[in-house]
C-alpha cells in the first residue's frame, strides 16, 4: 500500500474504533444503572452522535500526514457515577470498558487475519485496524487524566486530594495535547510495546 492509502486507511480505522470505545463507556455505565448516555442518544453506531469535529477528523488527518503519528478522540459519552449502584468501583469500570473494547477488536482483526490472503488488501485494512486498537488501548490506559488509566488513580486516591484532581481534570485534554505536540516520541515506548504485543498475535 502506498503511503497515502495507509494514511487513509489509518484515519477510516480510527473513527469507528473511538466510537465504539466510547459505545462501550456509555453501555456499561447503563449497566450499572447510569442511563445519562442512553438518554443522550450516544448507545449508538451512527457516527454523527459521536464524532468531535477536531479531534475525531481534522487532528487524525494532520497527524497521519506528518511524523507525530496518528491521534484522535470522540466527545466523551456523558456519564453520572452517582445513578450507579456501587459509583467508586462501577466508575472504574466504567472507565476501563474502553480500552477492553479496543483489545477485543484487536483480538477480532487479528483473526480475520487469518481468513484472509496475507498481504491482499483486505488483510491490510485488518492489520491496521488492529493496530490502531492496540494503540488506543494503550494509549488510553495510561494513568494520565483525561484518560482512562487515570481512573486507578482517582480510584485509589485520598478523598482530601479530590478537589485538586478534578481541577487538573478540567484542563487535562489540553495539556496533554501541547504535551504530546511538544515532546514527539515521548510515549514511543508505550507504543512500541502495544504494537509488539499486536503483531504477536498475527
Amino acid at each position: 500500500m502506498s503511503s497515502l492509502a495507509i494514511s487513509i486507511t489509518l484515519v477510516a480505522a480510527l473513527i469507528p474504533s473511538v466510537i465504539l470505545h466510547e459505545i462501550a463507556h456509555g453501555l456499561t455505565a447503563y449497566r450499572f444503572g447510569d442511563p445519562t448516555a442512553r438518554n443522550a442518544g450516544r448507545l449508538t453506531l451512527n457516527p454523527l452522535r459521536h464524532l468531535d469535529p477536531f479531534g475525531s477528523i481534522i487532528l487524525p488527518a494532520i497527524l497521519a500526514f506528518s511524523s507525530f503519528g496518528i491521534f484522535g478522540y470522540a466527545k466523551p459519552v456523558p456519564v453520572n457515577p452517582r445513578l450507579m449502584r456501587h459509583p467508586r468501583n462501577h466508575s472504574l469500570l466504567v472507565s476501563l470498558a474502553g480500552p477492553a473494547a479496543n483489545i477485543v477488536i484487536a483480538v477480532m482483526a487479528a483473526g480475520v487475519t487469518r481468513l484472509l490472503t496475507p498481504e491482499s488488501t483486505p488483510w491490510f485494512v485488518a492489520v491496521y485496524v488492529g493496530f490502531v486498537n492496540s494503540i488506543l488501548a494503550a494509549f488510553n490506559l495510561l494513568p494520565i487524566p483525561p484518560l482512562d488509566g487515570s481512573a486507578i488513580v482517582e480510584r485509589l486516591l485520598p478523598r482530601p486530594w479530590w478537589p485538586a484532581w478534578l481541577r487538573l481534570r478540567r484542563y487535562s485534554m489540553g495539556l496533554l495535547l501541547i504535551f504530546l505536540l511538544a515532546v514527539p516520541g515521548v510515549l514511543s515506548p508505550v507504543f512500541e510495546g502495544a504494537i509488539g504485543l499486536w503483531f504477536e498475535l498475527l
